[in-house]
Order: structure tokens, then sequence, then C-alpha cells
């Protein structure tokens, strides 16, 4: 990916306060300038169909978004930008009563590879979870999700958090 492209990308993505909840017409010149910015990508990138699935999903419109994120998935989105495609459509999900989905995209992320994104996936699985009624694994994932920002009482927090679920 072009750096440049992704100043861009990433600087549109700053202004996004300056457009949100300020108006539908507001929200669609938001959209515009990321549409805009992924039609200089390939027609089947998966990263222009990501960056307008944010778009959609940024301004109220997960229904909008969820084709999209499945799309930039489906054409091969990876690594970083995929697992976050994954937590955001979880989380579309979610908002569109489907929370089962949810968990079984995030669910695997469990496993995966460490990365800044750890606490979002259990966060948003947790959000998932409880949805369906499994607060009991909500909580156990919340917990032991914060136990190690904790300064003190972490070994003993992610213990509760764990012992929630393998009581049952």
């Amino acid at each position: 990916m072009h750096t440049d492209w992704e100043q861009r990308v990433a600087a549109a993505w700053v202004t996004l306060d300056d457009y949100a909840e300020a108006d539908e017409a507001a929200e669609a010149d938001f959209r515009a300038v990321i549409d805009a910015l992924a039609a200089e990508l390939p027609a089947d990138s998966p990263r222009a169909a990501f960056e307008r699935a944010c778009a959609w999903d940024s301004t109220g419109h997960s229904d909008r978004a969820v084709p999209l994120y499945r799309e930039a998935l489906d054409h091969g989105l990876d690594g970083y930008a995929g697992r976050r495609a994954k937590i955001q459509l979880s989380s579309s999900l979610r908002n569109l009563g489907q929370p089962e989905e949810g968990v079984k995209l995030l669910t695997p992320e469990l496993n995966a590879p460490s990365d800044e994104l750890d606490d979002a996936v259990r966060g948003f699985l947790a959000l998932c979870l409880s949805d369906l009624g499994r607060d009991r694994e909500a909580l156990s994932l919340t917990l032991t999700a914060l136990a190690p920002h904790l300064p003190r009482y972490q070994r003993s927090l992610a213990n509760y958090g764990r012992a929630l679920v393998e009581q049952e």
C-alpha cells in the first residue's frame, strides 16, 4: 500500500468528529471523502471495501457496513486490518441482533497471534456473549482482559476470571 495513500486515509479519519453526528448530510460528506480515497484502489481491493465499511459503520449504518466488511474479508483482508474487520463486523452484527455470528467470528481470534487488539477482541466478544445470555463467559473474558492492566492483583483477578467458566 502506498504510504501517501495511507497518510491521506489516516488524515481523513482524524476529521470524523467534524462530520459525525452533525447531520446526515455531513456524515454523507465524510463517507464521500472515504469513498473517493477507496476509489483510488483496484475495484476488488479488500482495503477499499474495509475503508468503506468503516465509514458506514462510524456514521451509524451497521446495516450498510456488514456486507462491505464481509467483502473485505472474502477478498483476503488479513493481518492487523483483517483482525480489525472481524472486530468491527462482530460489533455491527451484534447491533443488528446477530450476536451469535459475532461469537463465531471472534472466538478463533482468542488463539490468534497476540497484538494490541487482543483486549478489543475480548471486549466485543464479551458483548456478543452477554447478548446471548452467556454472562459468566462474558465476565470471565472481561476480567482476564482487564487483569494485566492493573497495578496490583493481576494474578488474583485473572484466576478469578478463569474460575468463572471453569466451575461450569
